[in-house]
């Protein structure tokens, strides 16, 4: 007798999407499933252990570079796979989500890269997870246009060779999604995103001669690089394309995976890319490990913490020195602001402080950056064609000057600058209007001239909850207190109200996006991802 067939993937709860099944094919869904069967058990675990991993950080305090690891660290032989030609050149990359209009607009923004986003730039509405993906399969086959209904205005792509080169992020392995089960259980959504992206896209793109890139959010260790990789060799052969066409670039966005870099480029290191050096979802991994580590981890306004700051700076140093000493490229950070059309002062200072840190990434060995919006494009560009010229990167310099130690990397007091009121109510105000659009299914917003994603409201909330329980007095002589931000987020309810017109108000997610805030900030037990209780929130 044979064996039964394996159960099939089951879409729960999920309203028709026009042209979905050209995304949620059989055989597509069965990769999916297949994927889930082997990895997920393993998903498990991992993030079990990261719940041990805090543990231990809550009990010690610190943090150290793995001792068990330090042969790979010390072993000057091996490197990452050779670089693919349409990544060896990265100097200016744009973030943003797979809605229609945005996959043109970045595909022709004159970047090298896009940073596809079903992350922290995409709010996981069915419609966006799935009509992403067909965006995405539409403008590999140059099948995809776009017309504002507003301005009348149209959008097409460019010829192919002026067109960014696409680096998809899925989402981290502690989200599930709910419209995608087998035998009642919610395959990982990023096992969805890499799945039906891959299944679709990755012969395709290599007849484009690219190939199937990602970006690895949220990576803590090692262990989950190391299942990554196992993802990729397997999915590889269910195709039937060769080993180490797929790339990946790690985001270094978690405190415990800088003490990993080096084991994180090595479990990668037949499709290892790169790293990226973030800063909002750093800092609120911070709070996140260290939320019990006394005033010493307390963190001042997050847009007092730069780059430029001693344990930031030691960051990325040390993130420079180790692709380098890699063969792997170096991308920094985010410029995320949003040019008005309407201050042309408000944008002549942006600019200069833009242009500024794409300066400094550049001067400091970096390959390459990002930008959220278009009109950035040309600055961040400006600042690496000075250092860079006609050499597609500099991972010539290796940056041996750079020594960084343990205690560096989370010596957060360093940083000579304390929280303020106007900082507290800087995190409500942001907190509540992202978690808004949000809950409406956006995922990328602009607020007070920056452009916002859920990492902005990660680390909103992070400070109220860390400002509260560290009992911290500001300037004003106000306490941060339970009572202190609910009294802001009232009155910022108010004033949101005031802006919008009661009509308008009402429509919208206002006092679901101000109590959600207030329970994840408020909350004794401090929840790991605002995503996760928003997400049992979130229509559609």
């Amino acid at each position: 007798m044979s064996a039964p067939a394996p159960s099939p993937l089951a879409i729960v709860d999920a309203e028709p999407l026009p042209r979905q099944e050209e995304v949620l094919t059989d055989a597509a869904l069965a990769f999916v499933a297949e994927l889930h069967r082997r990895f997920t058990p393993r998903r498990d675990e991992l993030l079990a252990r990261r719940a041990e991993r805090r543990a231990e950080i809550a009990r010690t305090s610190t943090l150290d570079f793995l001792p068990e690891t330090a042969a790979i660290r010390a072993d000057d032989s091996w490197q990452v796979a050779p670089c693919p030609p349409a990544l060896q050149d990265r100097r200016v990359e744009i973030t943003g989500p797979t809605d229609r209009k945005m996959t043109i607009n970045a595909l022709n923004s004159g970047a090298r890269i896009w940073l596809a986003d079903f992350e922290d730039a995409s709010a996981p509405t069915w419609e966006n997870v799935v009509l992403g993906q067909l965006n995405l399969i539409d403008a590999y086959r140059r099948a995809i246009d776009f017309t504002d209904t507003a301005s009348g205005k149209s959008y097409a792509l460019r010829p192919a060779d002026e067109l960014a080169t696409v680096v998809m992020r899925p989402r981290g392995w502690h989200l599930d999604e709910r419209h995608l089960q087998l035998d009642g259980r919610p395959v990982p959504g990023a096992l969805v995103d890499f799945g039906l992206y891959f299944f679709h896209n990755a012969q395709r793109l290599i007849d484009l001669g690219k190939g199937p890139y990602f970006y690895l959010p949220k990576t803590e260790s090692h262990l989950e690089a190391r299942l990554w990789n196992d993802v990729f060799v397997f999915a590889q052969d269910y195709v039937g394309i060769p080993q180490g066409t797929v790339r990946a670039t790690v985001l270094i966005e978690t405190i415990t995976a800088a003490y990993e870099m080096e084991e994180i480029l090595h479990e990668l290191r037949d499709h290892a890319s790169g790293l990226n050096a973030g800063r909002w979802d750093y800092l609120f991994s911070i709070v996140k490990n260290f939320r019990d580590g006394g005033p010493k981890f307390v963190l001042p306004d997050r847009n007092a913490v730069t780059m430029t700051a001693p344990f930031m700076r030691a960051y990325t140093e040390l993130l420079v020195r180790t692709c380098h000493r890699r063969g792997a490229h170096a991308i920094g950070g985010m410029a995320a602001f949003i040019p008005s059309r309407r201050d042309a002062e408000v944008n002549k200072v942006a600019f200069e402080k833009v242009r500024a840190d794409k300066d400094r990434e550049a001067a400091d060995g970096f390959d390459g950056s990002w930008v959220a919006h278009p009109d950035l494009v040309p600055i961040a560009m400006e600042s690496f064609d000075k250092v860079l010229g006609d050499k597609p990167n500099q991972k010539d310099r290796l940056r041996e000057d750079v020594h960084v130690e343990a205690a560096d990397l989370i010596a957060i007091d360093s940083l000579d600058a304390r929280p303020t009121y106007d900082g507290l109510v800087n995190a409500v105000q942001v907190g509540i209007r992202y978690i808004e659009a949000w809950l409406r299914g956006l995922g990328a917003v602009a607020i007070f001239n920056l452009m916002e994603d859920a990492a902005t409201a990660e680390i909103s909330r992070s400070q109220i909850w860390q400002w509260i329980n560290a009992g911290v007095e500001f300037e004003n002589g106000e306490k941060a207190t339970p009572e202190l931000a609910r009294r802001i987020a009232a009155e910022e309810l108010r004033n949101i109200e005031r802006e919008l017109g009661e009509e308008a108000f009402a429509a919208g997610h206002w006092q679901e996006a101000h109590d959600l805030l207030l329970e994840v900030s408020l909350d004794a037990d401090y929840a790991d991802f605002l995503t996760l209780p928003a997400y049992e929130r979130l229509r559609g």
